[in-house]
């Protein structure tokens, strides 16, 4: 009994060890590491733990789109998600990840503690023309640090850039203002993110056709590429791994 007893302790061990040496096939952090074990997965819904084992998150990953391996961590289609929320509801995030959604602002910190990302922001008019701006780095602070954005250096798409007027800043909701207004900038733009006085992106603003809303920059924003007042059909921001890192916030 002693010997089987030990034999079966040796096999779970060995087991554990494997389970580890190969944590990223059962654990995966992001869209990156689903993609490097299996280059043939599509784009769809998976899931992966950026907050460890006990935490299994849905995301969408788009494998498509200049080389895949993108994390959406943001996306509007087709107006079926109200993005008008509160600080909980940004900060645990909502919608449906196979539609419009938003993945938490507590995820996308784990996300970007656990590596090094770039970013990537798709967006399509209502005409079926579509553009898109990245840069070089993405990451988020604790929630301590209001959830602060850092972005890098833009580094080229269509679309231009809308959002480093708005990098260092914290996130602002209707009911938490961190912007640098004197007015709350969620409240008059009608959405949650990182405003400073206020915007040039607004992606989580009020989702209709263009020309359906009479009130001025409260649309799904993005304004070196259409301006002020067009209201965007669909947008997606997505950040991508570029090296594993220990970074501390």
């Amino acid at each position: 009994m002693m010997m089987i007893e030990g034999t079966l302790f040796v096999a779970l061990l060995v087991l554990a060890t494997s389970v580890h040496s190969d944590s990223q096939f059962y654990l995966p952090i992001d869209c990156d590491d689903i993609q490097r074990h299996d280059n043939t997965s599509s784009s769809g819904v998976y899931i992966i733990y950026p907050g460890g084992p006990t935490t299994p998150l849905h995301v969408y990953c788009d494998m498509d789109t200049d080389g895949g391996r993108w994390t959406v961590f943001q996306r509007r289609m087709d107006g079926t998600e109200n993005f008008y929320r509160p600080w909980r509801h940004y900060k645990t995030g909502f919608g449906n990840v196979a539609g419009e959604y938003w993945l938490g602002l507590e995820n996308i910190f784990l996300l970007t503690m656990r590596k090094n990302n770039e970013l990537r922001v798709d967006m399509e008019d209502w005409e079926g023309e579509k553009a898109s701006a990245q840069y070089s780095s993405f990451s988020i602070n604790s929630e301590n640090a209001g959830y602060q954005l850092h972005i890098g250096s833009f580094t080229g798409g269509a679309a231009g850039d809308s959002l480093t007027g708005q990098n260092n800043m914290k996130f602002t909701t209707f009911d938490k203002d961190q912007d640098q207004s004197d007015k709350n900038c969620a409240q008059h733009f009608l959405g949650g993110f990182w405003y400073s006085a206020c915007h040039t992106a607004n992606p989580t603003g009020m989702y209709a056709p263009h020309g359906a809303i009479g009130f001025e920059n409260v649309h799904v924003i993005w304004q070196t590429w259409k301006g002020w007042n067009y209201s965007l059909k669909t947008v997606a921001m997505k950040i991508r791994s570029v090296s594993t890192c220990t970074c501390t916030h």
